[in-house]
């Protein structure tokens, strides 16, 4: 397949969103955010993030260029997957915020923290 289009990842990602029941998104008040270029961080891709800000409140940030750096030869099937998945793990993000927990910010850092001492060895 071929990359889908800027657009075209756009309207993908607007179709997952909409799914999303209103009572969820309580609090999310910059709403879903999507830019063209990719984020790294080292060697990782960041695919989307929760950002709470104090001007900006809360929202969720996509970013294109990640998505294609590392689904470029995948089929739309993927693509959709990939997208649903992320929007569902930076919800949780929202969710574990309002809730007062940070079990998935945690879960990440140890991830990250395993990941960084397996490439030292």
């Amino acid at each position: 397949m071929a990359i889908p289009s800027f657009d075209q990842f756009a309207d993908m990602l607007d179709q997952a969103v909409d799914r999303i029941p209103d009572c969820f998104l309580r609090d999310l008040t910059g709403g879903f955010n999507l830019r063209k270029g990719n984020k790294r961080e080292g060697e990782y891709y960041i695919l989307g993030e929760y950002i709470e800000d104090g001007i900006g409140g809360c929202f969720i940030m996509f970013y294109y260029g990640s998505f294609v750096e590392l689904l470029e030869d995948e089929s739309e099937e993927c693509w959709e997957a990939e997208i649903v998945d992320t929007v569902l793990h930076e919800m949780q993000h929202h969710l574990e915020s309002l809730a007062g927990c940070d079990d998935l910010a945690r879960k990440e850092m140890e991830e990250l923290a395993k990941a960084l001492q397996d490439r030292s060895l």
